[in-house]
């Protein structure tokens, strides 16, 4: 009776996992050619020699003066643990007069502003802002408190700053890097330099996956954005963007400064905001001359749950409020990167039902040995799309390695494919928490500063082995 035919309760199930399997093939093909697409550019233009890493001679770079002040925004909250061998190490680093440190605490975390202070006291470049709110409020909101008191000093001092440099309270910074931003800003509104997470001993899989995903993202993908033209987000750390630039977004801003706060990611579409309005980005990659990567290092979080909370804050920010935000305005290219950028939450979505595959697959197998039902068939076309997904995911893999393996060497490449599914995981859950996040905002929630907590400072446990050419 009706027209659905009379199937049992296995056939059910095999039909279900053949039409789910229809679905994930599909679209996974189509985040593969997404990929290929970007590797195939990436390869014809290294081939025309458009995104070579130049090796520079950092005794040149240093001795190089800097342009104007150079002023530095480090927002801190419960940063107690770091920020000092943070501030440390940057002064050491970047001896320049011209380099001003503004540190932005709030009035009711007094740890920070102890341990900061320690560091003020013996260097008068570095500026303590107090914020007149309770925190923590969001990361923009405290960036824009540090653009007041920037504001503040150049109306009593006559003096404009050259460029606002961003960075976070566990970054190494680079002995060169700030004189290459400079530099780089003559031919720039906006500079990025790469991000390197670092190896974790105790953490070879959750902490580590870090390693992957940015040198794949910093050696490949932003360098061929920068090469297309078609802006450059930031990353909240080792950017630099011109002073004049900044008040100009400033003024088209009613966020009370040029950061958005009411942006989780802010960082991000600091970058493409500058590329809006007519500016310039630029990702720079370059070598000192022994191959060092002049670039901002950082230990991520080691623990899943905070993993999870980091890129929940970066699918929600970068993802879903940039879709409101941001819009999809733009050329061809410009819209394609938005749409890499945006696919986090479906990307979550289709992850999860491949792990449901996998469990699916392996139920309906146990039963087929032992006789209560048959499997049906893959259809021709299923087999088909497998079979393009397999070789698409060996070459991903082998992409992924190569990349760790330049910054890292082959003992992290063989890792890097084997924190694959490490990863993945860690997407499915933060894409899952990022759309509740996001729906609560609909309903009126405040987007916070879900801050990553940080216990230790990368300057004492560098380990990382030189890179390759």
């Amino acid at each position: 009776m009706g027209l659905l035919p009379q199937l049992s309760a296995g056939e059910w199930l095999a039909l279900v996992q053949h039409e789910l399997f229809l679905f994930a093939t599909f679209f996974f093909i189509l985040g593969a050619l997404d990929e290929l697409a970007v590797d195939l550019a990436y390869g014809w233009l290294r081939l025309r020699g458009k995104v070579a890493t130049p090796h520079v001679d950092e005794a040149q770079l240093h001795a190089r003066p800097l342009s104007g002040i150079a002023a530095i925004f480090v927002p801190a909250w419960d940063e107690a643990r770091v920020i000092r061998p943070m501030l440390t190490h940057a002064l050491l680093a970047w001896p320049q007069a011209e380099a001003r440190f503004y540190i932005g605490c709030y009035r009711n975390d007094r740890a920070t502003f102890d341990a900061a202070s320690i560091v003020a006291q013996t260097d008068a470049r570095v500026c303590l802002v107090v914020h007149d709110r309770d925190g923590p409020t969001c990361k923009a909101d405290c960036l824009n408190a540090l653009y007041t008191a920037l504001v503040a000093d150049e109306a009593r001092t006559g003096q404009r700053a050259r460029m606002v440099v961003l960075h976070d309270a566990e970054d190494l910074v680079d002995p060169a890097a700030l004189a290459a931003l400079d530099a780089a800003l003559d031919h720039a509104e906006f500079v990025q330099l790469p991000v390197v997470a670092l190896p974790q001993g105790g953490s070879r899989f959750v902490g580590s996956h870090y390693c992957d995903e940015f040198a794949e993202a910093h050696g490949k993908v932003m360098v061929v954005r920068s090469a297309l033209g078609t802006g450059i987000p930031g990353a909240g750390v080792g950017c630099a963007v011109e002073r004049d630039t900044l008040a100009r977004l400033g003024e088209l801003s009613d966020a009370g400064g040029p950061f958005e706060a009411k942006s989780l990611t802010e960082d991000y579409e600091l970058g493409l905001n500058v590329s809006a309005i007519g500016g310039r980005g630029r990702f720079l990659r370059l070598r000192t001359k022994d191959g060092r990567l002049i670039a901002t290092r950082a230990y991520f979080p080691a623990q899943i749950n905070a993993a999870v909370r980091q890129k929940t804050r970066w699918i929600h920010g970068i993802a879903l409020q940039g879709w409101d935000r941001l819009g999809w305005n733009g050329g061809v290219l410009r819209v394609w990167m938005k749409l890499r950028d945006r696919r986090g939450p479906f990307a979550a979505l289709l992850m999860a039902v491949a792990y449901l595959l996998v469990v699916l697959s392996g139920f309906i197998g146990i039963a087929a040995l032992f006789g209560v039902f048959l499997p049906v068939a893959a259809s021709p076309l299923l087999t088909a799309m497998l079979v393009i997904c397999s070789i698409a995911f060996v070459w991903r893999a082998l992409v992924r390695a190569v990349f760790t393996t330049r910054e890292f060497g082959w003992r992290e490449g063989l890792l890097a494919i084997l924190r694959i599914p490490v990863s993945n995981v860690i997407a499915i859950m933060a894409g899952r928490r990022a759309i509740t996040a996001y729906v609560a905002t609909l309903r009126g929630a405040e987007a916070r500063w879900d801050k990553t907590e940080h216990a230790h400072h990368p300057a004492s446990e560098q380990r990382e082995p030189r890179a390759a050419a």
